[in-house]
């Protein structure tokens, strides 16, 4: 049995940590409550846009933009994944849900170039050996809607330089406090199956929403081109500054049930530990006792 010191001093030690622990999930519980407002307020938006982007694809036909069209039938491509985690630890599976979203998915490290946004995941896709493209980690201390442009205007590049042909979009979906979801979108090219697939659900969201008649083909003014040109970077933007509203508060508030759970489970230590010491102070006691009566019979 460990010394009543040794316990003493451990029992000190765990309760010291708790009251960081109890002190940080107080900073994310407010952090949270602002992060949580700002998505509420973003996700309508953010939905709205890919919708609408969507029911115009599934409305338009033979679209030749360079941003749109698969480039390669066949073969290999390369892929680009804006990847947004947080630049901080101590959130739980927060970081490495996100990350196992491009490491254990279908994304050859040859063939994949990140965009990371976030301290810790730039540091995990680099020892996996994925190829980086810049560093935007400093966007999750306070991420802007400029933040996204920048971001979205380095990928834009890179596809139209041939660099990558997909666009891929890894974050945390904040759905409530307690559940966040790690989420991953292809953003661009679409396919003729894609298009397919919007066409088929914009019927049947329509279907249930009791409308009817006719689908207009979709009509572009100046002509298409012109007009994807302006629409297509807008929707990467706006999905993007969505996406990391949505990380910053599933951060949150999986930092702040990682550290309800620490605290919780250091204050089970401290109560085991309390018992350990009154244990050991009984026994010592007992102890001293024994050999006082031991030496009271021996003079006698």
């Amino acid at each position: 049995m460990a010394s009543m010191r040794d316990i003493k001093r451990r029992k000190a030690s765990i309760q010291s940590t708790s009251q960081i622990t109890k002190a940080m999930k107080l900073v994310s519980t407010v952090k949270l409550q602002h992060a949580k407002g700002r998505a509420e307020e973003t996700k309508p938006y953010f939905d709205k846009m890919y919708e609408t982007v969507s029911g115009m694809l599934a409305k338009s036909q033979n679209i030749d933009h360079p941003l749109l069209v698969e480039r390669k039938k066949d073969g290999p491509k390369k892929k680009g994944v804006i990847l947004i985690s947080s630049n901080r630890g101590l959130a739980g599976g927060y970081n490495s849900n996100i990350v196992k979203l491009v490491t254990q998915g279908d994304f050859p490290v040859d063939d994949t170039i990140v965009f990371p946004i976030g301290r810790k995941g730039l540091e995990a896709v680099q020892r996996y050996g994925y190829t980086c493209r810049g560093d935007y980690s400093e966007v999750m201390n306070n991420p802007l809607f400029g933040d996204a442009v920048s971001i979205g205007k380095s990928v834009v590049t890179a596809m139209e330089s041939g660099e990558i042909d997909e666009v891929y979009l890894a974050y945390t979906v904040f759905k409530n406090t307690v559940t966040h979801i790690p989420t991953l979108i292809k953003m661009l090219p679409f396919t003729e199956e894609d298009i397919r697939e919007m066409s088929q659900q914009g019927k049947e969201d329509e279907n249930s929403e009791g409308k009817a008649g006719a689908r207009a083909l979709m009509n572009y003014e100046p002509d298409e081109t012109e007009a994807l040109g302006y629409i297509i970077p807008m929707y990467m933007n706006s999905l993007i500054f969505g996406a990391l509203v949505e990380a910053v508060a599933s951060e949150n508030g999986a930092r702040m049930q990682a550290m309800d759970s620490a605290t919780s489970n250091a204050e089970e230590m401290i109560d085991k530990l309390g018992l350990q010491y009154n244990r050991a102070r009984q026994s010592a006691i007992t102890q001293e006792l024994t050999e006082i009566v031991a030496g009271a019979s021996a003079i006698e």
